[in-house]
């Protein structure tokens, strides 16, 4: 069996690479990471993530615009306050939650949410392999540009996955984020202005048709 990858040897390996020498003027740089999990600087799978994560995220300007389109009715608004998981379930809610979480600095834990949820309903081990990857990456490695709130026997968890990465290998991890975003944001969203602006807006709407 592929033997686990530890907290200490994966920091070993990223020293060993944040350290070594540079590479000669015109000379191709490999990618000398192991699987490129750890995450280092010098990893050219970094560099791409670090590139499009870059072009993926979101202004609030871009939130505002996609919630406004979509134009949820006055019993979905409504129905967000009395299920976090059907405002979760809900493109819209998700939309309108994530600005709330951005205004607080909490986004992250909410991508990670769903950078997991999408993940579980792969099937194919390539395609598994590739976002389980992207999500320790962006999320969990160390030199993640990402802050996600995990305890670290969570996190020790996922290193001693990371050997055979699977489709569940997130769950713990995604169940200690859905909690902490129950129990402690989304209180705050339904009484924060975010969420009443846009229930006022929706109930001048069915008192003006």
């Amino acid at each position: 069996m592929p033997r686990s990858v530890s907290g200490v040897e994966m920091r070993k390996r990223q020293a060993a690479h944040i350290e070594a020498p540079p590479q000669a003027p015109g000379q191709p740089r490999p990618n000398t990471c192991c699987l490129c999990w750890c995450g280092c600087c010098k990893c050219l799978w970094n560099e791409d993530r670090m590139e499009r994560s870059e072009r993926q995220t979101p202004t609030k300007m871009d939130s505002i615009e996609a919630a406004e389109e979509q134009h949820p009715n006055l019993d979905e608004v409504l129905s967000w306050a009395r299920s976090f998981e059907m405002m979760l379930r809900s493109l819209e809610g998700r939309e309108i939650f994530r600005e709330f979480l951005r205004s607080e600095y909490s986004e992250d834990n909410l991508l990670f949410w769903l950078a997991c949820d999408e993940l579980k309903k792969e099937t194919n081990p390539s395609v598994v392999d590739e976002k389980a990857r992207i999500i320790y990456e962006d999320y969990v490695s160390i030199l993640s540009p990402k802050e996600v709130s995990l305890d670290s026997r969570v996190r020790e968890g996922i290193n001693q996955s990371l050997a055979e990465p699977s489709n569940l290998m997130y769950e713990e991890a995604q169940l200690q984020i859905y909690t902490l975003m129950h129990r402690d944001s989304y209180p705050r969203f339904l009484n924060s202005s975010v969420y009443r602006d846009l229930l006022a807006n929706r109930r001048r709407t069915c008192l003006d048709t």
